[in-house]
């Protein structure tokens, strides 16, 4: 580390001790903002510390929709994200008027969200879910509920592949990172590196699932690989996840399945930007009481299911 980025960090530092702020990092932030942050996790486990934390203040390094969650979870307390750009494009594939007017040709589908879109589209949702326990959701439903699940079209035939008999109506959305990937990726991976296991994030497309050893949310590639007998991964998911992954498991290799498997907007985030968020406590985060207090109770939903 260069002596102008340990004065950054230093400085950081005394402001969030100043400020009584907590730093949260997504597993897909720069390395430097990763180890900055005083927790790092998934987007429901980011938002779920934040809403357990004594902080006055929450720096959000992720995408807007994780520190919208976050500010949905913990109005008493103040969201900043250090830069208002780092948008999610599948959470722009579903708006709250979309949701509304797809609502009224099924009038009795039960909404299952994903909690990658924004605020306003949970408002207009029953109940959301993620990538770990999207499966879990849609079976603590009644077993003759019509789903409409949204945004993803991957994630949800994912979950419809664990749910046997369960009625699915898919949103088409994705994530274009994840949707990207292709088999041949995942065969050419394997001839380079033919002992290491796959892990999947099941945001790829299904053909690419069913190359995968193990598919997962972030958290459950981090366990697989944690408890996973085999030395070495290629890794399906955004190439942050690996800083982490190297960190808990120094012998362990891990490849990444391709090279596009980079997220811009999650490298949006840097020092600078968090020292500057801290410094201002700008941009904040806000919600509009009314989809604040909706979109809270399909978030609460989820956490009941356990």
């Amino acid at each position: 580390m260069t002596e102008t980025k340990r004065d950054l960090v230093a400085e950081i530092k005394r402001l969030k001790q100043e400020r009584s702020a907590l730093i949260l990092g997504h597993y897909y932030q720069l390395p430097e903002v990763q180890d900055i942050a005083d927790f790092v996790g998934d987007s429901l486990e980011l938002s779920c510390r934040a809403a357990t934390t004594p902080a006055k203040v929450l720096l959000f390094c992720g995408v807007y929709f994780m520190a919208e969650t976050a500010a949905v979870l913990s109005p008493e307390k103040a969201v900043v994200i250090p830069d208002l750009q780092a948008g999610c494009p599948l959470a722009a594939m579903i708006t709250p008027e979309a949701l509304k007017a797809k609502r009224s040709q099924l009038r009795e589908a039960v909404v299952v969200t994903y909690v990658n879109t924004t605020a306003a589209v949970k408002a207009e949702s029953d109940i959301v879910c993620t990538s770990a326990n999207g499966p879990k959701v849609v079976r603590s439903l009644p077993p003759d509920s019509t789903i409409l699940f949204v945004p993803d079209r991957n994630l949800g035939q994912w979950v419809a592949s664990q749910c046997p008999g369960r009625r699915l109506i898919l949103w088409d959305g994705y994530c274009p990172i994840h949707d990207q990937i292709r088999p041949e990726d995942i065969l050419q991976a394997k001839k380079e590196h033919p002992e290491a296991q796959v892990l999947a994030h099941p945001e790829c497309r299904p053909e690419v699932l069913a190359l995968a050893d193990r598919v997962g949310s972030t958290s459950g590639i981090l366990r697989f690989a944690r408890e996973g007998s085999a030395r070495e991964y290629i890794i399906v998911t955004e190439e942050g996840l690996l800083h982490q992954l190297r960190k808990e498991n120094p012998g362990k290799e891990f490849y990444l399945a391709s090279p596009r498997l980079i997220c811009p907007d999650m490298k949006r985030i840097t020092l600078d930007k968090v020292y500057q968020a801290l410094r201002f406590l700008e941009p904040r985060v806000e919600i509009p009481a009314p989809v604040r207090e909706r979109a809270v109770l399909a978030v609460k939903r989820m956490l009941a299911t356990g």
